[in-house]
């Protein structure tokens, strides 16, 4: 076996070879360093461990077939003769055409990284620029700078391929996933991304290293570089070598799907089997999954009957007989109560970081006191993983469809939002935000949807205390969120203001002096204190303002700090907290009734006792009947349905799997199928993307 790898080492397309062994090792190495650092999370069974070598093995021989694509037709149209005269011009001609083609098909579009994208137009650029150079000089002199160029490509191979193992570790530490669309949206936001990189991580000393390992592997093969490029080969057999290694990229493109990493019930060893740079080209050219393609679907008109079943509440009145029409009339025998609403979004705010929860590190102790003052929601679930599902959830009262959440989606303006029943009923409605809101599309589908976007450009810079590249501390964000309420309350009108808060990101760092955990330490515990602080601050103020009696407070996350579980959708992973707090509005209590995400637009609407047309699908948590029940949470893949303790996933090829939820440890045991509630599962899911698809979710 060593004699024949030598052997093919030797041949002209040994160079490959190396690639594709170059590779192997460094993905084989970035997938067991995560299995390691996994540890107790992952089930170490036999099977397992085949699968996640075994299959992650056809994924790591997928990615190689790409990348040896432009070694291939280097070692096949690179020869002595191709520097004559009378070849001189087709070299030319052939990389003015590549340059050509990457300039017009934008196959890596200037939309999403516009550097990238000139980094390649560059880069053939400067290789016909050496050949025209080499072209005039002796062959002795040429084969040495053609071995030289060769060894700088395979350099910054090896350095994309490290530095790629490096970026997914920090990718799993956050998220537990190989790369999906988070990471796609992490190269349309470069700017911020790079920035919380650079404020997170010692860059310098991380890029220096891979620098180092990199040259350290060129050097070891130099040698073998040499040897295969001096081998004179006809262009007959070159061609022949050529064509069928170009054939296993067009394999792999047509045949081999990501699906092949869903073998276990163990989430993390699917994720270990997979590849990261497979699955980012996946969520690249996949941002939105078609419900009908990919899930298991009802007959529409079954679908739609069912989910108006469960929509049927003692004040709701649907208005049509049109099975896909699920518009309601909201109705309440109490007069309407026209009070201001504040909601503060705050990111990342697991339930467990609250003591309420069992937490004894007390670092929320303002919202633990508040909590005894306040209405508390404990079984709340939120609908996915980002602040966009978040954003999407309480907004537009909406289950989560699989792809991109709604907000990042084209054509998601003048739809059924809470701004909008907000405005209809008189009131000033406004988003604010710390960051600069073109970050996930907030500014587009915040001010389409009846908000009026407010961020970080309203401040000035003396009004600054500090601001890390996601956006200003909270408490500059609440003391601008201060000034506009009172704007607000002198125009006559109430007023409903929802505030995103950013602190609680890496890098978790604010301003000094404000609690007893420095910044210095980078620990998410201290941003969430720091976080605490900031909304205590912000609720002391505003109950000095005129308005304040006549304003309800409900201070809720927008997802949880980690969704990481040995199952597909942990449920630890989706519990959050919610508070309602206005004091002689608002008796304090606990609600312990099981509560989706997408329910607390309605819930806030009921508490108003507002009568409006509805299409949301959330439900007035006040005014639901027992037994209806139920939460949404997923991923972009994973649809999970939530009922009488029992979870129903939806995955792509039609998978439906049924669980039995740990609501302590998060894990799942499997279950047989109880066809009801998988149909009601299906149907939330089906009729949500059909109206989505259909343009029937607008006012």
């Amino acid at each position: 076996m060593r004699s024949l790898v030598q052997k093919g080492l030797a041949h002209r397309f040994g160079i490959i070879l190396l690639l594709v062994f170059i590779n192997l090792g460094i993905s084989c190495a970035t997938r067991l360093g995560l299995l390691l650092y996994t540890g107790r999370g992952f089930d170490w069974t036999i099977s397992n461990l085949f699968g996640v070598f075994g299959i992650g093995l056809i994924y790591d021989l997928a990615i190689s077939s790409y990348i040896i694509i432009p070694f291939v037709l280097h070692l096949w149209f690179t020869s002595e003769k191709l520097y004559a005269p009378a070849w001189r011009k087709w070299v030319i001609g052939l990389y003015l055409g590549l340059m050509v083609f990457f300039s017009i098909s934008q196959l890596v579009p200037a939309e999403y990284n516009a550097a990238l994208h000139w980094g390649v137009v560059a880069l053939f650029g400067m290789r016909l620029l050496i050949y025209l150079l080499l072209a005039k000089k002796g062959p002795a002199f040429r084969m040495q700078w053609r071995k030289y160029v060769l060894c700088a490509d395979i350099f910054l191979v090896t350095f994309l391929l490290l530095f790629n193992s490096i970026s997914e570790y920090f990718f799993w530490n956050e998220f537990s996933t190989r790369y999906n669309f988070i990471a796609v949206d992490y190269l349309i936001y470069t700017n911020e991304v790079l920035g919380n990189i650079r404020e997170s991580y010692p860059v310098v000393w991380i890029i220096t290293g891979v620098l180092i390992v990199s040259f350290a592997i060129v050097w070891y093969l130099r040698r073998n570089i040499d040897r295969a490029l001096r081998q004179a080969v006809s262009f007959q057999r070159r061609s022949v070598v050529a064509l069928l290694l170009l054939i296993f990229p067009l394999i792999t493109y047509f045949f081999v799907t990501n699906n092949w990493k869903r073998f276990s019930s163990n989430a993390y060893a699917n994720e270990l089997a997979a590849n990261g740079l497979f699955e980012f080209g996946t969520a690249f050219f996949h941002n939105e999954l078609d419900f009908y393609r990919f899930y298991r679907v009802l007959p529409d008109a079954e679908a739609f009957n069912i989910v108006r079943q469960q929509l049927e509440t003692p004040n709701a009145r649907f208005v049509s007989n049109d099975p896909f029409n699920l518009e309601r009339q909201i109705t309440y025998a109490e007069p309407e109560r026209n009070m201001n609403v504040v909601m503060i979004s705050v990111e990342s705010f697991s339930a467990d970081f609250m003591k309420a929860f069992g937490n004894d590190q007390n670092i929320t102790p303002y919202l633990d006191s508040l909590a005894e003052k306040s209405m508390l929601f404990t079984n709340l679930y939120a609908s996915g993983t980002r602040t966009v599902r978040g954003l999407e959830a309480l907004s537009l009262s909406i289950p989560p469809t699989p792809g991109q959440s709604v907000v990042k989606r084209p054509d998601n303006g003048n739809m059924f939002s809470l701004g909008s029943v907000f405005r209809s009923k008189g009131y000033t409605t406004q988003y604010l935000y710390g960051g600069y809101g073109y970050f996930d599309n907030m500014n587009a589908f915040f001010s389409g949807n009846h908000y009026d976007v407010i961020d970080r450009n309203a401040l000035r810079p003396d009004q600054i205390h500090y601001a890390n590249i996601w956006g200003v501390a909270d408490e500059d964000l609440f003391a601008l969120t201060l000034q506009q309420l009172d704007s607000n309350y002198k125009t006559g009108k109430p007023f409903f203001s929802q505030v995103m808060t950013v602190s609680n990101h890496r890098p978790f760092t604010y301003p000094e002096g404000r609690i007893d955990i420095p910044p210095s330490r980078q620990a998410r515990e201290g941003a969430v204190k720091y976080t605490d602080y900031a909304i205590g601050q912000f609720i002391r103020n505003a109950s000095e303002k005129p308005w304040f009696k006549n304003t309800v407070f409900v201070i809720v996350a927008d997802h949880c700090a980690g969704s990481a579980g040995s199952v597909e959708l942990p449920v630890t992973g989706y519990h959050i907290p919610m508070l309602m707090y206005s004091p002689g509005n608002i008796t304090p209590q606990k609600n312990d009734r099981l509560m989706a995400q997408i329910d607390i637009a309605p819930s806030i609407l009921g508490l108003l006792k507002f009568n409006y047309r509805s299409k949301f699908f959330g439900q007035d948590i006040f005014s639901l009947p027992a037994g209806h029940e139920r939460a949404f949470i997923s991923t972009y893949q994973g649809l999970g349905y939530l009922k009488n303790g029992e979870l129903i996933i939806q995955s792509p090829l039609q998978q439906v799997e049924q669980y039995k939820p740990d609501f302590t440890t998060g894990k799942a045991q499997k279950q047989p199928l109880n066809d009801s509630l998988v149909k009601q599962a299906i149907a939330y899911y089906q009729s949500a993307s059909w109206l989505l698809k259909n343009n029937k979710y607008r006012n």
